[in-house]
């Protein structure tokens, strides 16, 4: 079992950033892919960035590239998303999860999840 716990959440102006992070206790870390996804309220849940358990590869959903960027600190058991120029329809609850696999970016395919947090991007 590897638990989630995600944080950094909250409400902030069109332009503005946050920067939010997921600590993992259970399983040892690095041996997961870490992804974040984000559901709007309506909507399904879909895929944001994702980063390997050794941190060279990223990947990136096409609607946050250029303003997103994830990353990991392997000794901290964290990965972090830090989000900049946040616009209105980023507005959603985010998560994080763990997959032992790289390369598929569905929800589907992604074992364990955080409890999810908050992010309201107001105009």
């Amino acid at each position: 079992q590897v638990q989630l716990v995600e944080s950094g959440g909250g409400l902030v102006q069109a332009g503005g950033s946050l920067r939010l992070s997921c600590v993992a206790s259970g399983r040892p870390f690095s041996n997961y892919a870490m992804g974040w996804f984000r559901q709007a309220p309506g909507k399904e849940r879909e895929f944001v960035a994702a980063i390997s358990r050794s941190a060279g590869s990223t990947n990136y959903a096409d609607s946050v590239k250029g303003r997103f960027t994830i990353s990991r600190d392997n000794v901290k058991v964290t990965v972090y998303l830090q989000m900049n120029s946040l616009r209105p329809e980023d507005t959603a609850v985010y998560y994080c999860a763990a997959e032992s696999t790289w390369g598929d970016w569905l929800p589907r395919s992604y074992k364990y999840w955080g409890q999810g947090t908050q992010v309201t991007v107001s105009s």
